[in-house]
């Protein structure tokens, strides 16, 4: 699954090669630190600690496109996860979900699963894809909560 080829900067720095995710459920969400949906970090990380022992990955990506709810540095975005939402699952590097600076894998994600309309836009912060073991994504609003994706994570763990 090309989806999954690739190599991201997480917030330390370190690359990542997001390759050894394939054959995992992964749920992949822009984030912001000062968004009206920032809250859902602990649903997220709840959604972590339940499932990661079944195969469930969450990779995080800061985006600073919505409003500007994203402006620090990346020292910075990692401890505000870490001391406010206890975020234990990967976070990268910000990157850029629309335009032409977009990030390839958020250029392959938005083909794969279009949003209302066919549109391949991202509409705001904590957009939601789910990317089954066979490389399928569903897309999901920013309004829907962790929790509302508990039976389509475990349906695509029983896969």
């Amino acid at each position: 699954m090309s989806l999954l080829n690739k190599e991201m900067p997480l917030l330390s720095g370190e690359l990542q090669d997001l390759s050894q995710y394939q054959g995992k459920v992964v749920l992949i969400v822009n984030t912001a630190s000062k968004c009206g949906f920032t809250y859902q970090y602990e649903g997220l990380e709840a959604l972590h600690e339940e499932y990661k022992d079944q195969g469930l990955v969450i990779l995080g990506f800061p985006c600073n496109q919505f409003g500007e709810q994203e402006k620090g540095a990346d020292a910075e975005i990692a401890s505000f996860c870490q001391k406010n939402y206890g975020v234990s699952f990967p976070m990268f590097s910000k990157i850029e979900v629309n335009g032409e600076n977009t990030a390839p894998l958020y250029q392959e994600l938005k083909v794969k699963a279009p949003g209302i309309m066919g549109t391949k836009k991202i509409k705001w912060n904590f957009t939601k894809f789910l990317v089954n073991k066979s490389g399928d994504v569903t897309r999901y609003a920013p309004t829907t909560k962790p929790e509302a994706l508990k039976a389509d994570i475990e349906s695509a763990m029983a896969e």
